[in-house]
């Protein structure tokens, strides 16, 4: 009786000391995996310095780790995704047009989806990067490109990945695209 006394003890502080070590700990490899290639961003813009990244992306948890994404209505799904496709068509044409566009509605999108408004692009970014780091890289490049910061084969690239973001926002958060089966052209994924 007591070695299984001391056998449960002995698990149960091993558990306690890897739960404080890496469950708790929201630094390092923590925000290193939540955040992805935005921890590698956030620390180039601090000039390697790791600690300061990862007190800034700390801050950015705190602040929007609750924040409440709102689904959209399947009107308002429907109503996007038609809204992308037109934009992607007129990409050929009109690249820089539909670079502009398609920044817009991305700041839309993530303002109707409960992100904050898009006059901020920095906050709406943080926000987002809180929620869906993977897909924000897509949002950055469209941006920067859509004020005249890059080549055609840039702004198709940025379309192309910038899709991402739009799918998980439009999808309710489940990343599924979004289709229009009578209304997309075959190879739409190609701006």
């Amino acid at each position: 009786m007591t070695t299984v006394v001391i056998i449960v003890a002995v698990v149960l502080v091993v558990a306690a000391g890897l739960f404080f070590a890496f469950g708790r700990q929201p630094g390092g490899r923590g925000l290193q995996r939540r955040f992805g290639p935005e921890y590698d961003r956030t620390v180039a813009r601090h000039d390697g310095d790791a600690k300061a990244a990862e007190h800034e992306l700390s801050e950015r948890l705190k602040r929007h780790r609750s924040l409440d994404e709102r689904p959209l209505s399947p009107e308002d799904r429907a109503r996007y995704a038609e809204r992308w496709t037109r934009i992607q068509g007129g990409f050929v044409d009109a690249p820089q047009q539909a670079v502009a566009e398609a920044d817009a509605l991305l700041a839309e999108l993530a303002r109707d989806t409960g992100f904050p408004d898009g006059s901020d692009f920095e906050e709406q970014t943080a926000a987002l990067s809180v929620h869906h780091a993977e897909h924000l890289n897509g949002y950055r490049r469209v941006h920067a490109v859509q004020r005249g910061e890059g080549s055609t084969e840039e702004m198709r690239e940025a379309m192309i990945e910038a899709r991402g973001l739009f799918d998980v926002l439009v999808s309710n958060g489940n990343g599924a695209p979004v289709r229009q089966a009578h209304h997309q052209a075959e190879g739409s994924d190609t701006a």
